[in-house]
């Protein structure tokens, strides 16, 4: 099980083609929202090769340090791989349709940070069955339709998400179009922290942006003096390895 605290808060999903609409790309936008106070980074590029999103990982992870956990969307091998050459990456968010998540535990150890797409009660059936200590956090939505996934399933709403996050011990992060209006009722809802892209990346200004969605989340353990930084040897990590008000998610 992850090292990680179970309050994710903001949790930026990062998207190359909105963070270039103002010519900040996906290092500026990840610079800036970490400064912000975000603390954990998802490294999403559906359409990278494997080569291409190994040096963004890297570069996010050299970038941000130990002010961050870095997880990589999808790829378990690019995640292998960045820890694997000492870059500062704490695991995997894995999709229904990537390998199992029993394969990315076993291949990453028990440190390391599992996390998984879930949207239906049988997805969490599936995961109640799991040993303990599998997942660390389940990606729960869309709360709301988005452009940023196109082949989205049907929204959750508010309603939706809290009968799931209830459902299930593993914390819930909500994503899915998530406005700066829905982070203090999804939070007092359960869920463990709020999943946000456009609503960063393709902001003008993505620090003052995401400083709006930390604020909006409050203080917790993964925000406030230094919030959520990792120790140096954390063990989630490899070893050696030294605003948008409306905005849609």
């Amino acid at each position: 099980m992850s090292a990680l605290p179970e309050d994710f808060g903001v949790y930026l999903v990062t998207d190359g083609t909105l963070a270039d609409r103002h010519g900040v790309g996906v290092l500026g936008v990840v610079r800036a929202a970490v400064h912000a106070g975000v603390r954990i980074v998802q490294v999403r590029d559906k359409d990278a090769s494997a080569r291409d999103l190994l040096a963004l990982t890297a570069a996010v992870a050299d970038a941000v340090g130990d002010r961050a956990a870095v997880v990589v969307d999808d790829r378990l091998d690019v995640a292998l791989a960045a820890r694997h050459a000492g870059h500062r990456v704490a695991g995997v968010h894995l999709g229904q349709s990537d390998v199992p998540v029993t394969a990315a535990r076993s291949l990453l150890g028990p440190e390391a940070h599992v996390g998984l797409t879930a949207n239906t009660p049988e997805h969490l059936a599936v995961v109640a069955r799991l040993p303990r200590g599998t997942v660390d956090l389940l990606g729960v939505g869309v709360v709301h339709p988005t452009t940023t996934k196109a082949d989205h399933p049907p929204a959750l709403g508010h309603d939706g998400f809290v009968r799931l996050a209830a459902a299930t011990d593993v914390p819930c992060v909500a994503i899915g179009g998530v406005t700066l209006d829905d982070v203090a009722p999804l939070r007092a809802a359960g869920a463990a922290g709020v999943a946000i892209v456009s609503g960063v990346c393709a902001a003008a200004d993505p620090g003052s942006a995401a400083a709006a969605y930390v604020a909006a989340w409050g203080p917790g353990p993964g925000h406030g003096a230094e919030p959520g930084r990792l120790a140096a040897g954390d063990p989630s990590l490899p070893s050696g390895a030294s605003s948008h008000h409306g905005a849609e998610s």
